[in-house]
């Protein structure tokens, strides 16, 4: 076994370095039709040639399939019974052709250069595994919010991520699903796409397995539009903390780590069974805190998570030491506040204006 020190995997081939990449944009779509026409005219309207459109409808009882059925032969349906996010995109792959395979959500939209730049992307950089760039939010109308995901101060990782991947992978930065474009041949390495959990969490195992398999490259612009509206799968704007999404979360960390380990396996990358990352540390700490009975982890103990995060935060190499301090700070704080004072860390950790707060109050803690 060895640890990835180099970006060429020899046994896959790269995209031609000569030609156009061919781009197909896979869009799943499950009892969305009131945002499904923006998402399909979205695609359609890249400024790119090279793009086919694949919808795949996974068993909607809405008004889908007459938005689908709308845009007659400019697009690829495929209609089938529900299946889940990662039925859905297997569907998509199985009528996929193109070079470069970009999966959108129903409830978003692509920006017209999305297809454009993501190509530009794989033609200069042909042994790319696949691309990531930013978000900016929209409302349930379409308006812009001013949020972009991830956030501006935070560095898109790109390059060769095998080494991060296999030992913190869920505390790099990646966009949701409709922020990510992989080359075809990664798909097929990796396929078929497997579920997280619950049905939906597809997208933890396309994005963690594909960057073992080549470097990865960042765009730093928004080229999708990120709708928060209430009823996402994953993602709400409210404020409150939900401990169910924080369990769903580990659920998805824990199923995408033995997948990882089995890629790492195959591929004779060294793999190391207690390692973890900070933010998947995080959460099992905050639901252990702040509802026992119902955390997902049998054996975690406050005790066991302090010592684990501490490993997590200072095995991290991409970090600076205060920084590492400062999550080691906040996890031995949250272990033993009362509830209520845990209860607001773990707000501050989870939501973006509150971990801005965090970490005004993380430096005063370092200052001392």
């Amino acid at each position: 076994m060895h640890t990835p020190t180099h970006p060429a995997i020899s046994h896959l081939d790269r995209l031609p370095a000569t030609g156009v990449p061919s781009v197909d944009i896979i869009i799943d779509n499950h009892d969305y039709g009131r945002y499904l026409h923006a998402a399909i005219a979205s695609a359609l309207a890249q400024t790119y040639e090279g793009v086919t459109v694949i919808v795949v409808d996974d068993g909607s009882t809405d008004e889908s399939p007459e938005v689908i059925a709308s845009f007659g032969d400019r697009i690829v349906p495929v209609m089938q019974e529900n299946g889940g996010q990662a039925s859905a995109f297997n569907a998509g792959l199985a009528r996929s052709r193109g070079d470069v395979v970009l999966f959108l959500d129903a409830d978003d939209v692509l920006t017209p250069q999305a297809a454009e730049r993501i190509a530009a992307a794989f033609r200069e950089q042909p042994e790319l595994a696949k691309v990531h760039f930013r978000l900016a939010v929209i409302d349930e109308a379409g308006r812009r919010t001013g949020e972009i995901k991830p956030s501006p101060h935070i560095a898109l990782p790109a390059g060769d991520l095998r080494a991060a991947t296999l030992r913190f992978p869920f505390d790099l930065a990646r966009p949701a699903t409709s922020g990510n474009a992989y080359s075809s041949r990664v798909l097929r390495a990796i396929s078929p796409v497997r579920d997280c959990g619950d049905r939906i969490g597809a997208d933890w195992y396309l994005v963690h397995v594909s960057a073992l398999f080549g470097p990865v490259g960042a765009i730093d612009e928004p080229l999708a539009l990120y709708r928060l509206h209430g009823a996402n799968l994953y993602e709400s704007p409210a404020a409150s903390l939900d401990l169910d999404r924080i369990r769903s979360t580990i659920g998805y960390a824990g199923r995408t780590r033995a997948y990882l380990a089995e890629f790492a396996d195959r591929l004779g990358f060294e793999w190391r069974p207690g390692d973890a990352s900070m933010s998947e540390v995080a959460d099992r700490a905050i639901s252990l805190k702040l509802d026992r009975s119902r955390h997902p982890v049998a054996g975690d103990t406050l005790p066991g998570l302090v010592r684990l995060g501490l490993r997590a935060a200072f095995r991290r190499f991409d970090i600076a030491r205060p920084m590492q301090a400062a999550f080691a700070i906040w996890l031995v704080c949250l272990a033993i506040s009362p509830r209520p004072v845990a209860r607001r860390l773990a707000e501050l950790f989870v939501y973006p204006a509150g971990r801005a707060r965090l970490n005004a109050w993380l430096k005063r803690m370092n200052r001392r």
